[in-house]
């Protein structure tokens, strides 16, 4: 799957000087694709059902609803997370490509494109973080007090009919914590979170290309993942909180009582 990743960044890099270029398709509102995300996924199909044929293949641009989650070896895949980022020259936008068992994120690398910064873990393997050709484990924030956290979010532009429970849980979240970043692209977030740099994470409506990585990556790196009711998330359309123990707590409770 690394190598896989790294092909397809390979690809998105190449088209970065002609990005002014491109034609924009709308999939949704304020969700676009680009002819770069529909070659860097089939950059990453070819290398991944040419080591495993008979794997499942669920990527954002091909995604077919009758696909099994529940097969044997999934792969799960967001060849561009971080689509609008690319489009604007905004630099933080990444390859996400998962392995799962039953519906079950077993494995998983994000890389960030334009840094070079990879996240990766295997179920029971740890995670792990690599740029540069230096590699380390990687540990979710140790950090127990809301005020001094760091919280990544994502807006709910994709189920825009949930902006106002978004903004009384925005509100609440900022009267406690030291600071709210969006980045925009909730897998770098969700490796954000595994690495410390992010104390926990809220988003209300996600996507299973999204997710899937960036769950086995915080669970191997010590962090809590559930969906917006506290129960294992599944690898579909869903909601999805994450951080260290105590901050994912506090998080959970934050929403509750927003």
């Amino acid at each position: 799957m690394r190598d896989a990743a790294e092909r397809a960044a390979e690809f998105i890099r190449r088209h970065v000087t002609g990005v002014g270029e491109l034609t924009w398709e709308h999939k949704g509102p304020a969700d676009f694709v680009s002819l770069v995300d529909r070659g860097a996924e089939e950059t990453i199909r070819e290398r991944l059902l040419g080591a495993f044929p008979n794997a499942v293949f669920l990527g954002e641009e091909t995604y077919d609803p009758a696909a099994s989650l529940g097969a044997d070896l999934a792969f799960v895949v967001d060849p561009l997370d971080g689509t609008t980022n690319f489009l604007h020259g905004f630099p933080w936008y990444a390859v996400s490509i998962a392995a799962t068992h039953a519906g079950e994120p077993v494995a998983g690398v994000v890389l960030n494109v334009p840094t070079g910064e990879e996240f990766s873990a295997a179920a029971g393997g740890g995670a792990w973080r690599e740029v540069d050709g230096r590699r380390e484990h990687i540990r979710v924030s140790a950090n127990d007090a809301p005020a001094r956290a760091l919280v990544g979010t994502g807006f709910p532009f994709k189920g825009i009919d949930r902006i106002d429970e978004y903004l009384r849980q925005f509100a609440a979240i900022t009267r406690q914590a030291a600071g709210i970043r969006r980045p925009g692209a909730a897998a770098l977030d969700l490796c954000d979170v595994a690495c410390g740099r992010f104390d926990a994470f809220w988003e209300l409506t996600l996507a299973p290309w999204d997710i899937a990585a960036g769950i086995v990556i915080i669970r191997e790196a010590g962090g809590i993942v559930t969906d917006l009711a506290g129960a294992p998330p599944r690898v579909a359309h869903t909601g999805l909180v994450a951080g260290g123990p105590a901050m994912h707590a506090w998080l959970m409770d934050t929403l509750r009582n927003a």
